[in-house]
Parts: C-alpha cells; sequence; structure tokens
C-alpha cells in the first residue's frame, strides 16, 4: 500500500512538472489547449462578501432590474446618504475629466438607460441602494454650471430627483471619499457627469456620444480611428510593426494578414496588447495563471467577453510561444497570453480606449512583456 501511495505522489509530481512546462514559467506551449475547473472549488466568485465584481468589481452590465446589473452590496459609504446635493461644484479628476460633484465632493452620475427627453429613471429597487438618486431639494449651480440645466423628475415612488440638462441625477455607493469616481465606466453604462449634463469623459475623448446624440469628443474619436484604420493589422495608434518589441523572436504577422493580436502604444499605460481591432485586452487577478483558473463566470461575461482565440501567424510584436488558449467550463475556447486568459471590457466603446484598466484593482491591461500594466497612479 505504501509504494502505490508513493507511485501515485510520483505520478502526480511528474504531471505537475509536465504542465508547468508547458504554461507557467514565462511560455506557453504552442496549442497546448488547458481544460480548467471554475476558481473556487468551482463555484462562482461575485456573491457573498468574496464578491469580485458582483459587488461592483466587474461593473455588470449595469442594466437595472436586469440580475445584478447594477452593481449589488453597496456596502456602507457618504454617498449611500441620499441627502440633499447642496452647491453643486466643477471639479476635475485625472482619469475622468471635469465632473459635477455635490457639495461634499462626491461625484454624480448618469445612466445610459435613463432617458432626458422626457426625464424618466430606469433605476429603482435595489438599484437605487447602489446608486442613490440626488433629490432635487436644495440644489443650485455653481461657477462653470447653467443654471437653467437644473430641473427635477418625479420617481415611482413619489420622490423628487435632481436632473442635469434632463438627465436624472445619482451618487455610486463605492466612492467613499470626495473625489473619487468609481462609477465612471461600470458595465458601460454608467458615467460621471459634466458641467453640460454629457459624459465627462467623452469632453476628455474618451468615450464617443451618447445615445441622445452626444457628440462631446467625436472629433478625438475620429483622429483615434483614423490611426486605428491606418495602423498595420488594424491596431489603434502606434502599433508595433512585425518584430517590434525588443524582444528575441517576436511574432511578425505574415505580409498582407491582418494582426489578430498587436502592440499598442498608449500615453498613459506604454505598450500594450490589443485584438485586431484595436480593443485593449485585460487580465482579471481572480482567474489564475498555474494552476490555470477562470474567476470570471456567469453575469462577469456580460462585460468582461473572453478573447477569442487567434492564429499565431497573425501576431505582431510578441513571442508566438506566448500564445494559448483554455477551455471555458461551457467549452469555448479563451485566449491566453503567457497562461493568462485575457478579455475586452464592454466599457471600451472605441479602439485605443483603456477605461476597465484598475476596475476595483483587479482588472489590468497587459503590456507587451505579457505582464499586467501597474495601476495609474
Amino acid at each position: 500500500m505504501i509504494s502505490k501511495r508513493r507511485a501515485i505522489s510520483v505520478g502526480s509530481v511528474a504531471a505537475v512538472i509536465m504542465f508547468a512546462a508547458g504554461c507557467g514559467g514565462g511560455t506557453n506551449a504552442a496549442g497546448n489547449l488547458n481544460s480548467v475547473q471554475p476558481a473556487g472549488d468551482g463555484k462562482a466568485i461575485g456573491k457573498g462578501n468574496d464578491s469580485a465584481y458582483g459587488s461592483g468589481g466587474y461593473g455588470s452590465d449595469a442594466a437595472a432590474g436586469s440580475g445584478s446589473g447594477y452593481g449589488s452590496e453597496a456596502g456602507g459609504s457618504a454617498a449611500e446618504k441620499a441627502g440633499a446635493a447642496g452647491k453643486l461644484a466643477v471639479r476635475a479628476i485625472a482619469s475622468v475629466g471635469s465632473v459635477v460633484t455635490d457639495s461634499a465632493g462626491a461625484t454624480l452620475y448618469r445612466f445610459d438607460k435613463d432617458t432626458p427627453e422626457p426625464p424618466k429613471s430606469s433605476c429603482d429597487g435595489d438599484c437605487a441602494t447602489v446608486w442613490p438618486p440626488v433629490p432635487a431639494d436644495d440644489a443650485t449651480a455653481s461657477e462653470g454650471m447653467e443654471a437653467s440645466l437644473l430641473g427635477e423628475v418625479t420617481r415611482t415612488d413619489g420622490s423628487r430627483q435632481l436632473t442635469l440638462a434632463g438627465w436624472p441625477v445619482y451618487r455610486y455607493a463605492k466612492d467613499t471619499k470626495p473625489g473619487e469616481a468609481k462609477g465612471e465606466g461600470v458595465g458601460g453604462t454608467w458615467h460621471a457627469l459634466a458641467p453640460d449634463g454629457k459624459k465627462a469623459i467623452d469632453a476628455k475623448g474618451g468615450a464617443k456620444g451618447d445615445k441622445a446624440g452626444d457628440k462631446a469628443g467625436d472629433k478625438a474619436d475620429d483622429k483615434a480611428d483614423d490611426k486605428a484604420d491606418d495602423a498595420k493589422g488594424g491596431a489603434t495608434g502606434d502599433a508595433a510593426k512585425p518584430g517590434a518589441g525588443g524582444q528575441g523572436g517576436t511574432g511578425d504577422a505574415k505580409p498582407g494578414a491582418a494582426a489578430e493580436l498587436a502592440v499598442a502604444s498608449n500615453e498613459k499605460l506604454g505598450r500594450i496588447l490589443v485584438d485586431g481591432k484595436g480593443n485593449t485586452l485585460y487580465r482579471f487577478d481572480k482567474d489564475s495563471a498555474w494552476p490555470m483558473k477562470l474567476g470570471c463566470l456567469g453575469a462577469c461575461l456580460d462585460t468582461w467577453k473572453p478573447a477569442p482565440v487567434v492564429d499565431k501567424t497573425k501576431v505582431s510584436g510578441i513571442p508566438q510561444e506566448w500564445i494559448g488558449s483554455v477551455k471555458r467550463p461551457d467549452g469555448s475556447m479563451q485566449l491566453t497570453i503567457d497562461c493568462w486568459p485575457v478579455y475586452t471590457f464592454t466599457g471600451d466603446t472605441a479602439p485605443g480606449q483603456t477605461n476597465g484598466h484598475g476596475k476595483q484593482n483587479l482588472w489590468f491591461a497587459v503590456n507587451d512583456a505579457g505582464k499586467k500594466v501597474a495601476p495609474v497612479q
């Protein structure tokens, strides 16, 4: 019996060594397909206190009334107190732009599923716990805002909610300090408000105009799109040319072939990986490269889309041996970079955007060394 156990132990060690050789030492065996189990003993995270994305960690799809789309588990914070806004202010937040805050410095938001004409809120029930509506009482405009843009809308419970340019106004329960804007880009549908009622990120040149016809930032976006069209392989900005990246043996897309994976230069993050459409690729800290496990399951996938596998002959700027794939629980195949599963973010609405970087300190862009990019300070 003892010798049998020892044989089993030796066999297990050998299996671990074989797997590690293929995935874990900085390279991934070419064509290696790994079928993995969900992280956390097969249980989807996002429930209970370990909610890495169910509590706003991935932002979910932020659609009030559709499951946990609004974020769930608000937690205690000043933003939960649906107090009067008082005298509004305009504050510059580096990652977002010029945003509107209440008198206490809490960032104010709008929801894409609401409507400004006529004003109507689509965030009720549990959604309103995570995104507390701002009461219309006592709200006044400050310098840099037009008082005529302030208004109100009557909610389904009869309360009066502040509106800005017709958009119902909210706070975010996860913002616990003045000047925070953790709600920006959640689910791709929640955005910090600019003084004119538009999305602050648009004025900064981030996302494109919204459903209401916002056109702020369109010129900047068009310019970025033009660059994306001109860049070889469809990568945005200064996409790395074949063989670029300063690494021996980097993948070179075949002449005339559109790159399905490339390196692009980002002003803030440096050289990052993008897919063939120029969309930033991200990795999730709740995933694991060794042993390979997947932490983004269920509703998480509404917001973070597993990147499809790519043709290694159509990769530019990184070693082909880093390219791999993993079989998800539903049987679909997901791209891996140096053994890490990678995703795109639905909150990135145009090529080259990096709105998902640093989300809840769990989601990060991937650099041309196959590592996660450090959070932006």
